[in-house]
């Protein structure tokens, strides 16, 4: 993962890989907090979104607009987890 987001981020050294591989984790564990859940990072989906969006904002030093910025994603992500750890009975009422 580290390359695709050095890739999202147009950095194209290694002298700031592991400040990068910090911020990935930091970012995972960022997001798994706001969803209330373990998130599936290695998919295209919208918590890797997420995911290179904050690692984005935290590289450029403004991580503290991240959760005001992308409020919306961060929700719907949210319901799609909640809705994904339902029982499998409860989903199919709804």
């Amino acid at each position: 993962m580290l390359n695709e987001v050095k890739g999202y981020l147009k950095v194209t050294w290694d002298d700031e890989d592991e400040d990068i591989a910090r911020l990935i984790a930091q970012g995972e564990a960022a997001l798994e907090e706001l969803a209330g859940a373990e998130l599936d990072f290695q998919s295209e989906n919208l918590a890797r979104s997420l995911l290179f969006d904050y690692v984005r904002y935290a590289y450029n030093n403004a991580s503290e607009y991240f959760e005001e910025n992308f409020a919306k994603q961060i929700l719907r992500l949210q319901i799609m987890t909640s809705v994904a750890q339902l029982p499998e009975e409860e989903a199919d009422e709804t």
